[in-house]
């Protein structure tokens, strides 16, 4: 069975660009446009993973990190933030938040790949 993977970005090339590397490496993927989305696609999908960007509109990352640890079921879902924010402040704050992970963009598909595969073993 393969991994399902919640990808939240605000950016279409950056969604786009999440499935062409995600879906030919086995992962069966979900896309939502921000964090609103996000959190309608974590309910009705029960992700085993999520990767979100931290800057969009409506409900930014933090606050999606924020509400979906809030959920009972979905609290251990690990959750990798890949932004082009780079800063140990924002990093830190992911954390606090909830957050396994951060990559930054534009990422490099192992690096990602392997981020992946190493929060699967955790969760």
């Amino acid at each position: 069975m393969s991994l399902k993977i919640l990808a939240i970005d605000d950016s279409r090339t950056m969604r786009n660009l999440l499935r062409a590397t995600l879906c030919p490496a086995g992962f069966d993927v979900d896309i939502a446009e921000d964090g609103e989305d996000g959190l309608k696609r974590f309910d009705e999908t029960d992700p085993d993973i999520v990767i979100t960007d931290i800057n969009m509109p409506r409900l930014d990352g933090f606050g999606f990190i924020e509400a979906a640890r809030q959920r009972k079921r979905n609290r251990v879902v690990p959750i990798l933030v890949l932004s082009t924010e780079s800063g140990d402040d924002m990093k830190a704050r992911a954390r606090a938040s909830g957050a396994s992970g951060w990559i930054v963009k534009p990422f490099d598909e192992e690096k990602l790949l392997w981020a992946i595969e190493r929060v699967a073993q955790k969760g």
